[in-house]
């Protein structure tokens, strides 16, 4: 199984951002909307497709993302105020049937690692149902998810992510050390815009 024409990238930007105060997506990050690094994160996997997830904002979300990347598939999740399933589940939805596997990013953790991305699609084509990267010690973001596991996303609710698949599947989860904490921060609040 190949890693770069089988794996999709999916971006989940569907949150309001309401501890940020709102627009956290479009907040400034280095000369760019904080939306854009995700993005290039995305990119930077051995991915054939991004697909953005959005929900509150959604106009001006999407514009962003396609201002980044015409070619950027956009989903929009209807139930976003659910939380972070009706996204992941909107997203995965939406994937072609012959997907091997989905990156999960998260629109508002700019930092991640490009070098751990690759890793993480290998350990899923080498047979792991999920990969995982772990920085001292701490499970962090893009996990990627092996086809199997889509159907698991449907039943998925509330604010959780994949966190409960990723619980059940214990230690088949295939962990990839990151070579720095991009794969632990994100952009809650304003302050954190500045504090790296």
């Amino acid at each position: 199984m190949g890693t770069g024409d089988s794996f999709a990238a999916v971006v989940l930007a569907a949150g309001t951002g309401s501890r940020f105060g709102g627009g956290k997506l479009l907040a400034d990050w280095r000369g760019a909307p904080l939306l854009h690094a995700a993005l290039r994160a995305a990119r930077a996997a051995p991915i054939a497709s991004v697909t953005v997830v959005t929900g509150a904002d959604a106009g001006v979300v999407g514009a962003c993302a396609r201002a980044f990347d015409p070619a950027i598939h956009l989903v929009h999740a209807p139930d976003h105020a659910e939380g972070m399933a009706a996204s992941l589940r909107a997203g995965i939805a939406s994937l072609p049937a012959d997907t091997a596997g989905a990156f999960v990013f998260l629109g508002d953790m700019p930092s991640v690692p490009h070098a751990v991305l690759k890793p993480l699609a290998e350990a899923v084509a080498g047979g792991a149902p999920a990969a995982a990267p772990v920085f001292t010690g701490r499970r962090g973001n893009p996990v990627v998810l092996g086809r199997e596991l889509f159907r698991d996303v449907a039943r998925l609710a509330g604010d959780v992510g994949a966190r409960p698949i990723l619980q059940e599947l214990g230690a088949r989860v295939a962990l990839v050390e990151a070579p720095d904490d991009g794969v632990l921060f994100d952009v809650d609040e304003r302050t954190d815009l500045s504090g790296r």
